[in-house]
Protein backbone atom coordinates (compact mmCIF):
# COMPACT_ATOMS: atom_id res chain seq x y z
CA UNK A 1 0.00 0.00 0.00
CA UNK A 2 1.49 3.30 -1.22
CA UNK A 3 1.12 5.84 1.70
CA UNK A 4 1.50 9.45 1.51
CA UNK A 5 2.84 10.40 5.32
CA UNK A 6 3.35 13.52 7.27
CA UNK A 7 7.73 13.11 7.27
CA UNK A 8 7.55 16.17 10.05
CA UNK A 9 8.31 13.91 12.76
CA UNK A 10 11.47 12.93 11.79
CA UNK A 11 12.98 16.42 10.99
CA UNK A 12 11.94 17.57 14.55
CA UNK A 13 13.12 14.95 16.11
CA UNK A 14 16.69 15.04 14.34
CA UNK A 15 16.82 19.17 15.02
CA UNK A 16 16.20 17.90 18.30
CA UNK A 17 19.15 15.38 19.15
CA UNK A 18 21.96 16.84 16.64
CA UNK A 19 22.87 19.26 18.65
CA UNK A 20 23.25 16.60 21.61
CA UNK A 21 25.31 14.40 19.69
CA UNK A 22 25.44 10.73 18.42
CA UNK A 23 25.01 7.79 20.98
CA UNK A 24 26.49 4.41 20.80
CA UNK A 25 23.76 1.70 20.08
CA UNK A 26 24.15 -1.90 19.59
CA UNK A 27 21.92 -3.17 16.23
CA UNK A 28 21.15 -6.32 16.90
CA UNK A 29 21.58 -8.84 14.09
CA UNK A 30 20.74 -6.22 11.27
CA UNK A 31 21.27 -9.45 8.92
CA UNK A 32 19.01 -8.31 5.44
CA UNK A 33 19.65 -5.23 3.68
CA UNK A 34 16.54 -2.96 5.17
CA UNK A 35 17.83 -3.07 8.65
CA UNK A 36 21.50 -2.82 7.72
CA UNK A 37 20.86 0.30 5.28
CA UNK A 38 18.53 2.06 8.61
CA UNK A 39 21.60 1.82 10.65
CA UNK A 40 24.23 3.31 8.15
CA UNK A 41 21.64 6.16 7.43
CA UNK A 42 21.05 6.77 10.92
CA UNK A 43 25.09 6.89 11.29
CA UNK A 44 25.54 9.12 8.32
CA UNK A 45 22.82 11.95 9.45
CA UNK A 46 24.58 11.69 13.00
CA UNK A 47 22.49 10.50 14.95
CA UNK A 48 24.18 7.37 16.15
CA UNK A 49 27.24 5.15 16.24
CA UNK A 50 26.21 1.81 15.58
CA UNK A 51 27.79 -1.21 16.90
CA UNK A 52 26.50 -4.43 14.82
CA UNK A 53 26.18 -7.50 16.68
CA UNK A 54 25.84 -10.10 14.11
CA UNK A 55 27.92 -12.88 12.39
CA UNK A 56 30.40 -11.28 10.75
CA UNK A 57 30.62 -13.38 7.39
CA UNK A 58 26.81 -12.84 6.32
CA UNK A 59 27.26 -9.13 7.17
CA UNK A 60 30.20 -8.63 4.86
CA UNK A 61 28.27 -10.93 2.38
CA UNK A 62 24.92 -8.58 2.88
CA UNK A 63 26.59 -5.68 2.33
CA UNK A 64 28.64 -6.52 -0.80
CA UNK A 65 25.34 -7.63 -2.11
CA UNK A 66 23.56 -3.99 -1.89
CA UNK A 67 26.64 -1.77 -2.08
CA UNK A 68 26.30 -0.88 1.19
CA UNK A 69 29.80 0.06 2.80
CA UNK A 70 30.66 -0.99 6.32
CA UNK A 71 33.98 0.97 6.69
CA UNK A 72 34.92 2.35 10.03
CA UNK A 73 31.75 0.09 11.67
CA UNK A 74 32.64 -1.39 14.63
CA UNK A 75 31.13 -5.34 14.35
CA UNK A 76 30.54 -7.80 17.44
CA UNK A 77 30.91 -11.06 15.68
CA UNK A 78 28.07 -13.56 17.14
CA UNK A 79 27.87 -16.94 15.74
CA UNK A 80 23.37 -16.38 15.46
CA UNK A 81 20.48 -14.30 16.46
CA UNK A 82 20.51 -15.54 19.76
CA UNK A 83 23.67 -15.19 20.42
CA UNK A 84 23.97 -11.42 19.02
CA UNK A 85 20.75 -10.45 21.19
CA UNK A 86 22.81 -11.65 24.36
CA UNK A 87 25.81 -10.12 23.26
CA UNK A 88 24.19 -7.30 22.52
CA UNK A 89 21.89 -7.02 26.06
CA UNK A 90 25.91 -7.37 27.50
CA UNK A 91 26.97 -4.68 26.46
CA UNK A 92 24.39 -2.31 27.20
CA UNK A 93 24.94 -3.83 30.66
CA UNK A 94 28.58 -2.59 31.17
CA UNK A 95 27.50 0.74 29.42
CA UNK A 96 29.18 -0.26 26.16
CA UNK A 97 26.42 0.90 24.52
CA UNK A 98 23.67 3.24 25.31
CA UNK A 99 20.73 1.80 23.17
CA UNK A 100 19.38 -1.11 21.69
CA UNK A 101 18.07 -1.77 17.73
CA UNK A 102 16.44 -4.35 16.64
CA UNK A 103 17.60 -5.75 13.42
CA UNK A 104 16.00 -8.87 10.86
CA UNK A 105 15.68 -10.74 14.44
CA UNK A 106 12.17 -11.81 15.85
CA UNK A 107 10.85 -9.29 18.42
CA UNK A 108 10.60 -12.19 21.09
CA UNK A 109 14.03 -13.50 20.44
CA UNK A 110 15.26 -9.67 21.75
CA UNK A 111 13.00 -9.09 24.46
CA UNK A 112 14.14 -12.41 25.63
CA UNK A 113 17.41 -11.49 26.26
CA UNK A 114 16.52 -7.92 28.02
CA UNK A 115 14.34 -9.57 30.42
CA UNK A 116 16.48 -12.11 31.37
CA UNK A 117 16.17 -12.21 35.70
CA UNK A 118 20.25 -12.22 35.91
CA UNK A 119 21.62 -10.84 32.88
CA UNK A 120 18.88 -8.39 30.69
CA UNK A 121 18.06 -4.85 31.33
CA UNK A 122 14.96 -4.78 33.83
CA UNK A 123 14.63 -1.77 36.19
CA UNK A 124 11.79 -1.34 38.96
CA UNK A 125 9.47 -0.09 35.91
CA UNK A 126 7.91 -2.81 34.20
CA UNK A 127 9.10 -2.52 30.29
CA UNK A 128 6.26 -1.07 27.80
CA UNK A 129 6.55 0.05 24.11
CA UNK A 130 5.24 3.74 22.70
CA UNK A 131 4.55 5.00 19.52
CA UNK A 132 5.61 8.49 19.42
CA UNK A 133 3.26 9.81 16.67
CA UNK A 134 2.72 12.83 14.47
CA UNK A 135 -0.48 13.18 12.23
CA UNK A 136 -1.60 16.04 9.76
CA UNK A 137 -4.94 16.69 11.56
CA UNK A 138 -2.99 17.23 15.18
CA UNK A 139 -1.40 19.96 15.94
CA UNK A 140 1.27 17.91 18.22
CA UNK A 141 3.16 14.98 18.38
CA UNK A 142 1.36 12.39 20.86
CA UNK A 143 2.21 9.16 22.11
CA UNK A 144 -0.09 5.86 21.68
CA UNK A 145 0.81 3.04 24.60
CA UNK A 146 1.34 0.38 24.93
CA UNK A 147 1.02 -0.80 21.38
CA UNK A 148 3.68 -3.67 20.74
CA UNK A 149 4.86 -4.82 24.36
CA UNK A 150 2.01 -5.53 26.80
CA UNK A 151 -0.58 -8.13 25.81
CA UNK A 152 -3.81 -7.39 28.20
CA UNK A 153 -1.67 -5.33 31.16
CA UNK A 154 -3.02 -5.32 34.50
CA UNK A 155 -3.65 -2.15 36.31
CA UNK A 156 0.05 -2.45 38.11
CA UNK A 157 0.90 -2.67 35.10
CA UNK A 158 -1.47 -0.04 33.22
CA UNK A 159 0.50 2.23 36.13
CA UNK A 160 3.93 1.71 34.84
CA UNK A 161 2.64 2.49 31.08
CA UNK A 162 1.42 5.77 31.98
CA UNK A 163 4.73 6.64 34.02
CA UNK A 164 7.15 5.69 31.20
CA UNK A 165 4.73 7.36 28.59
CA UNK A 166 5.25 10.33 30.80
CA UNK A 167 8.67 10.52 31.07
CA UNK A 168 9.10 10.11 27.36
CA UNK A 169 6.75 12.86 26.82
CA UNK A 170 9.16 15.33 29.18
CA UNK A 171 12.28 13.87 27.07
CA UNK A 172 10.43 15.40 24.02
CA UNK A 173 9.85 19.00 25.98
CA UNK A 174 6.53 18.17 27.21
CA UNK A 175 6.51 19.85 30.59
CA UNK A 176 3.47 18.95 32.04
CA UNK A 177 1.77 15.52 30.03
CA UNK A 178 -2.06 15.33 29.15
CA UNK A 179 -2.39 11.57 29.83
CA UNK A 180 -5.84 10.05 27.91
CA UNK A 181 -6.88 6.95 29.48
CA UNK A 182 -9.09 5.45 26.90
CA UNK A 183 -12.14 3.29 26.35
CA UNK A 184 -15.07 2.66 24.42
CA UNK A 185 -17.23 5.11 26.44
CA UNK A 186 -16.53 8.41 28.45
CA UNK A 187 -17.95 7.20 31.88
CA UNK A 188 -17.07 4.46 34.45
CA UNK A 189 -19.10 0.62 33.31
CA UNK A 190 -18.59 -1.84 35.50
CA UNK A 191 -19.28 -4.25 32.54
CA UNK A 192 -16.15 -2.52 31.23
CA UNK A 193 -12.76 -3.50 32.76
CA UNK A 194 -11.30 -0.39 31.09
CA UNK A 195 -13.61 1.83 32.00
CA UNK A 196 -12.65 0.83 36.06
CA UNK A 197 -8.82 0.72 35.34
CA UNK A 198 -9.15 4.38 34.01
CA UNK A 199 -10.92 5.68 37.21
CA UNK A 200 -8.52 3.96 39.20
CA UNK A 201 -5.57 5.34 37.62
CA UNK A 202 -6.84 8.82 37.52
CA UNK A 203 -7.12 8.21 41.75
CA UNK A 204 -3.59 6.83 41.57
CA UNK A 205 -2.44 9.99 39.96
CA UNK A 206 -4.78 12.11 42.36
CA UNK A 207 -2.60 10.57 45.45
CA UNK A 208 0.57 10.94 43.86
CA UNK A 209 0.88 7.00 43.12
CA UNK A 210 2.05 8.23 39.29
CA UNK A 211 3.68 11.76 39.03
CA UNK A 212 3.96 14.10 36.48
CA UNK A 213 1.20 14.51 34.18
CA UNK A 214 -2.05 14.98 34.63
CA UNK A 215 -4.48 12.12 33.91
CA UNK A 216 -7.98 12.06 33.33
CA UNK A 217 -10.39 8.86 31.76
CA UNK A 218 -12.22 6.95 30.61
CA UNK A 219 -12.36 9.38 27.65
CA UNK A 220 -13.59 8.15 24.39
CA UNK A 221 -10.90 8.72 21.18
CA UNK A 222 -12.76 11.29 20.18
CA UNK A 223 -12.55 13.32 23.36
CA UNK A 224 -9.18 12.72 24.20
CA UNK A 225 -8.48 14.69 20.74
CA UNK A 226 -11.14 16.86 19.74
CA UNK A 227 -11.82 19.67 21.71
CA UNK A 228 -15.40 20.09 20.21
CA UNK A 229 -16.44 16.80 20.57
CA UNK A 230 -15.65 16.85 24.53
CA UNK A 231 -17.57 20.10 24.12
CA UNK A 232 -20.83 18.28 22.69
CA UNK A 233 -20.79 15.61 25.58
CA UNK A 234 -20.43 18.26 28.41
CA UNK A 235 -16.97 17.19 29.33
CA UNK A 236 -14.98 19.43 31.08
CA UNK A 237 -11.31 17.87 31.63
CA UNK A 238 -7.46 19.26 31.47
CA UNK A 239 -7.02 16.31 29.19
CA UNK A 240 -9.69 16.13 27.04
CA UNK A 241 -9.49 17.42 23.60
CA UNK A 242 -5.29 17.89 24.16
CA UNK A 243 -4.26 14.84 25.17
CA UNK A 244 -0.51 13.88 24.86
CA UNK A 245 -0.49 10.55 25.69
CA UNK A 246 -3.02 8.04 24.67
CA UNK A 247 -3.30 4.88 27.18
CA UNK A 248 -5.45 1.87 25.39
CA UNK A 249 -7.03 -0.90 27.09
CA UNK A 250 -4.71 -3.50 25.83
CA UNK A 251 -2.12 -4.41 22.97
CA UNK A 252 -4.66 -5.70 20.26
CA UNK A 253 -6.67 -1.97 20.55
CA UNK A 254 -3.24 0.42 20.48
CA UNK A 255 -1.60 -1.82 17.60
CA UNK A 256 -5.16 -1.46 15.68
CA UNK A 257 -5.27 2.28 16.17
CA UNK A 258 -1.73 3.51 15.76
CA UNK A 259 -1.54 1.38 12.21
CA UNK A 260 -4.91 2.90 11.35
CA UNK A 261 -3.31 6.59 11.73
CA UNK A 262 0.14 5.49 10.17
CA UNK A 263 -1.66 3.81 6.87
CA UNK A 264 -5.12 5.73 6.44
CA UNK A 265 -4.34 8.81 8.38
CA UNK A 266 -0.91 9.92 7.20
CA UNK A 267 0.74 9.68 10.43
CA UNK A 268 4.69 8.99 10.57
CA UNK A 269 5.81 7.15 13.55
CA UNK A 270 8.67 6.21 15.76
CA UNK A 271 8.53 3.41 18.42
CA UNK A 272 10.47 3.19 21.46
CA UNK A 273 10.75 0.51 24.34
CA UNK A 274 10.77 2.18 27.96
CA UNK A 275 11.66 0.50 31.31
CA UNK A 276 14.65 -0.65 30.44
CA UNK A 277 18.23 0.52 31.31
CA UNK A 278 18.91 1.61 27.49
CA UNK A 279 15.91 2.74 25.13
CA UNK A 280 15.34 0.03 22.39
CA UNK A 281 13.82 0.80 18.78
CA UNK A 282 11.86 -2.18 17.77
CA UNK A 283 11.33 -1.67 14.23
CA UNK A 284 8.88 -3.62 11.88
CA UNK A 285 9.68 -5.37 8.32
CA UNK A 286 6.99 -2.74 7.05
CA UNK A 287 8.87 0.21 8.71
CA UNK A 288 10.10 3.02 6.41
CA UNK A 289 13.48 4.69 6.62
CA UNK A 290 12.12 7.24 7.81
CA UNK A 291 10.70 5.75 10.39
CA UNK A 292 13.76 3.65 11.65
CA UNK A 293 15.52 6.96 11.87
CA UNK A 294 13.03 8.77 13.76
CA UNK A 295 13.23 6.32 16.74
CA UNK A 296 17.00 6.47 16.36
CA UNK A 297 16.69 9.71 17.35
CA UNK A 298 14.26 9.41 19.94
CA UNK A 299 16.31 6.61 21.62
CA UNK A 300 19.19 8.94 21.69
CA UNK A 301 16.95 11.38 23.10
CA UNK A 302 15.93 8.94 25.92
CA UNK A 303 19.68 7.60 26.00
CA UNK A 304 20.94 11.67 26.71
CA UNK A 305 18.40 12.29 29.57
CA UNK A 306 19.69 8.57 30.65
CA UNK A 307 22.83 10.51 31.21
CA UNK A 308 21.60 12.85 34.07
CA UNK A 309 19.00 10.87 35.43
CA UNK A 310 19.47 6.86 35.30
CA UNK A 311 16.42 4.79 35.23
Amino acid sequence: MNVKRDNTLERWLLDLVRPLGAIRIAVVHPCDATSLAAALDARRIGVIDPVLVAPRQKLERIARENQLDLSGITIEDAAHSHAAAARAVALARAGKVEALMKGSLHTDELMGAVVAADTGLRTARRITHCFLMQTPAYPRPFIITDAAVNIAPTLEEKADIVRNAIALAKVIGVATPRVAILAAVETVNPRMPATLDAAALCKMADRGQIEGGVVDGPLAFDNAVSAEAARIKGIKSDVAGRADVLVVPDLESGNMLAKQLEYLGGASIAGIVMGARVPIVLTSRADSSESRIAACALAALVAHRNRASPP
